[in-house]
């Protein structure tokens, strides 16, 4: 007995199903065949190129570690001129800042202090006649006479009339 298709009810072609499946083996096998000889075959030489050319990929050479050498940048430095020390023991021919004066041609009152380089100024101390003082700065003109700031012994500080004043050594 024949088996049957369950749709139409005619029987299955065996034999062309056999010769499909053998046909389709053997093409198959030629294809394979084919493709490896042409996998395996050298390159066919050109005209234009007649030696090969090889790529060798190589990474960069690695930098190589040096030592930093800093040379410093020359700066000229400033030389200081030394200041001349003022000798004290000496004193100036004229009343001079930064110096030492006396208290002179007062008729033993003193010398009046000023908070100001003026007589209108108010009194801030009284200098006898004699004491040493230090002439801060000055002179400045204020009505009839020349004023210096001077520094009492004390620390007081204020203005005194130049014409009360003469050059002296320190005390």
């Amino acid at each position: 007995m024949t088996p049957k298709s369950s749709k139409n009810n005619q029987p299955i072609p065996w034999l062309w199903l056999g010769l499909g499946a053998v046909l389709t083996i053997i093409l198959i096998g030629i294809a394979l065949i084919y493709l490896g000889n042409f996998l395996t075959r050298p390159p066919a030489a050109t005209a234009d190129s007649q030696e090969l050319t090889i790529i060798r990929l190589t990474a960069p050479p690695l930098p190589t570690a040096t030592a930093a050498i800093v040379q410093p940048i020359p700066t000229l430095a400033p030389t200081a001129t030394p200041v001349p020390t003022p000798d004290f023991s000496v004193p100036p021919p004229e009343v001079t800042a930064g110096y030492y004066a006396a208290v002179i041609d007062t008729g033993g009152v003193g010398v009046t202090v000023r908070n100001g380089p003026s007589t209108s100024n108010i009194q801030v101390a009284l200098a006898g006649e004699g004491s040493i003082v230090f002439v801060v700065e000055g002179p400045e003109a204020g009505g009839e006479y020349q004023w210096w700031r001077i520094r009492l012994t004390d620390g007081t500080e204020g203005w005194a009339a130049g014409d009360f004043l003469a050059p002296s050594a320190a005390p």
